[in-house]
């Protein structure tokens, strides 16, 4: 099928797949402008010596690249739904929606890619993304939220549950 050729089908197989592969935001829009500066790789959030920005984390390079490896994890769908929980906001609750998508087929190719991440707050950011169905991109430019939640950055219940509704499944089990 050719995703471009239908647009319509393009977007069922995108919604489809993210919300097998762990889901994330409703409709595609602009990409907002990073506002985090981008740094090397690193497991844990090192101290910043200059004062945060007003709304912002104290490190905003460890927290957009905590959120960029975070959403890559929930996206992917070779990750256990275990490990999608653990980078989910409130991913217990949502468990049961998780698994209920883990063994569709088209899953196996979706991925997400953040292009931008925007701190709103000490504790939340908007992220954009592209959302990858293979190596065709299904839904460029995508807006979500991540929230700060128990010291770990993760894709929002508000993403998640925006994209669920997309697909025309709004009574899903944690929405």
């Amino acid at each position: 099928m050719d995703l471009f050729r239908y647009p319509r089908a393009a977007l069922g197989v995108a919604v489809a797949a993210l919300l097998l592969a762990g889901c994330s935001d409703s409709s595609p829009s602009k990409p907002a402008p990073s506002t985090g500066s981008s740094s090397s790789p690193s497991t844990s959030a090192a101290p910043t010596t200059s004062a945060p920005a007003a709304g912002a984390p104290a490190d905003q390079a460890a927290a957009k690249q905590q959120i960029e490896k975070n959403w890559a994890v929930f996206f992917d769908p070779k990750t256990p739904t275990d490990d999608k929980v653990k980078v989910l906001e409130n991913g217990n609750t949502l468990r049961p929606l998780l698994a209920l998508f883990s063994g569709d087929k088209n899953a196996t190719q979706a991925k997400a890619k953040v292009t931008a991440v925007a701190f709103t707050s000490a504790t939340s950011a908007t992220v954009t993304y592209d959302l990858m169905v293979g190596t065709t991109t299904a839904l460029p430019g995508s807006k979500g939220t991540s929230v700060l939640q128990d010291r770990t950055w993760k894709v929002s219940v508000k993403s998640l549950c925006a994209l669920v509704a997309l697909s025309g499944n709004a009574a899903a089990p944690g929405c």
